[in-house]
């Protein structure tokens, strides 16, 4: 309305003086209702023509959205195995921190593997200290079997010095019996020294080996039992919390509830453009929003990313061929805007649909020097048509609490 009420005063009015002081025709007369669309025939075409190509250059060189939401990140509550509820530590909305308990799960098994492997460890130190004490006993069994063996080998000696210098003086039998006697106590020292180090062996080997087997079983069973355990991953703040002790949860069908990380959906906005305006859309144009759940307010904001892809294109490999027809409607262009300035988005609650305008400037080609003065006076006249889409956004924002609250019939 505003762009036909503007045409108008350039080609309906200077028709229509033309008409009345220079072929005096008269509103009434000769201008009637009926005869005003041969009339002033030139003026409303023309009106009509050049209302529509304003209408274009605004909307295309200044697009317009009101498909923009300040979108922000869930992080589900789930455990990493399942179980049953067994006591819940917050409430159904309550802020959090990283690593505070959200709730436990019924742990009685895991904590059963636990004291068991607890006890496996206990057990293999003992171990230790009986193979220890093992290589002590083995020791001494060996100085035992020194000792004798070097008894009966002083006795042979001697025996056989007697039986080499007075032959006869010492039966041969003793002898016999000493030398096989000799031989004996050195087959129980080497019996000692083997047992010694099978023993050296567990100490220094087997057991150790096996604690270590037990306490990564330990480990393991610790692990479990603190899975039992969920905690907040980041901080932010739990809503909708409505998990109760015996509920069953498990990863796959049945998360707990949604934990909002702390500042998530407070820094950008995200709006999606029709894809026409994807060549005008530039990262660090300035733009403004509206919001809903912020009446009345005009955020100025500034694009910083420009998406290159179009979501409503992608498709994963399968077993049917990709169909053009079957897509449901046309992709938008999703451009990510921030706060001009700091705190811009306070009060603005994650989530709220807003209304975007971005606006073309071409300040810099104008001031270039190599810029001829016909594109200079068009690309003026494009950057100052963006004033009739600001003032269209602030009736917009004006209007919003009475269209919501009054004319909306709810």
């Amino acid at each position: 309305m505003f762009e036909l009420m503007f045409c108008s005063l350039l080609t309906i009015v200077p028709d229509y003086l033309y008409r009345r002081y220079v072929q005096g025709k008269r509103i009434g007369k000769e201008i009637t209702f009926f005869s005003v669309w041969y009339e002033l025939r030139w003026g409303i075409t023309g009106c009509l023509m050049l209302t529509v190509s304003l209408i274009t250059m605004i909307f295309y060189f200044h697009p317009s959205t009101d498909s923009a939401t300040l979108y922000f990140r869930t992080v589900p509550i789930l455990p990493e195995g399942s179980g049953r509820v067994a006591e819940v530590k917050v409430g159904f909305s309550q802020p959090v921190r990283k690593g505070d308990v959200l709730f436990t799960l019924d742990s009685s098994k895991q904590q059963a593997a636990f004291e068991t492997a607890k006890r496996k460890v206990a057990e293999v130190d003992a171990a230790m200290t009986s193979a220890q004490s093992d290589v002590v006993k083995a020791e001494a069994q060996i100085q035992e079997a020194k000792a004798n063996y070097q008894q009966a080998k002083d006795e042979l000696d001697v025996k056989s010095e007697l039986q080499s210098r007075n032959p006869g003086i010492v039966p041969q039998r003793d002898i016999d019996k000493l030398r096989v006697l000799v031989d004996q106590r050195q087959a129980g020292i080497d019996a000692a020294t083997a047992a010694k180090e099978t023993a050296a062996l567990q100490v220094s080997t087997l057991l150790p080996a096996q604690k270590a087997s037990a306490q990564a079983a330990l480990d393991q069973a610790q692990v479990d039992l603190d899975k039992t355990i969920v905690r907040a991953g980041v901080d932010g703040r739990v809503e909708q919390f409505l998990i109760r002790v015996g509920d069953v949860v498990n990863q796959l069908m049945r998360p707990a509830g949604v934990l909002i990380p702390e500042g998530a959906g407070r820094t950008a906005l995200q709006a999606g453009f029709g894809q026409i305006e994807a060549g005008v859309l530039k990262k660090g144009m300035v733009a403004e929003a509206a919001c809903n759940s912020r009446p009345w307010v005009i955020i100025p904001m500034i694009i910083t990313t420009v998406q290159d892809y179009i979501a409503a294109g992608q498709f994963q490999a399968g077993q049917q061929l990709v169909e053009a027809q079957n897509a449901a409607r046309p992709g938008t262009i999703l451009v990510f805007l921030e706060p001009l300035y700091k705190n811009g988005l306070e009060g603005v609650t994650p989530g709220s649909s807003c209304i975007v305008n971005a606006y073309t400037s071409n300040h810099e080609e104008i001031s270039a020097a190599d810029t001829s003065t016909g594109r200079a006076i068009a690309l003026h006249v494009v950057d100052g048509v963006g004033l009739v889409h600001a003032l269209l956004l602030r009736i917009q924002a004006l209007l919003l609490p009475i269209k919501t609250l009054v004319l909306s019939g709810h």
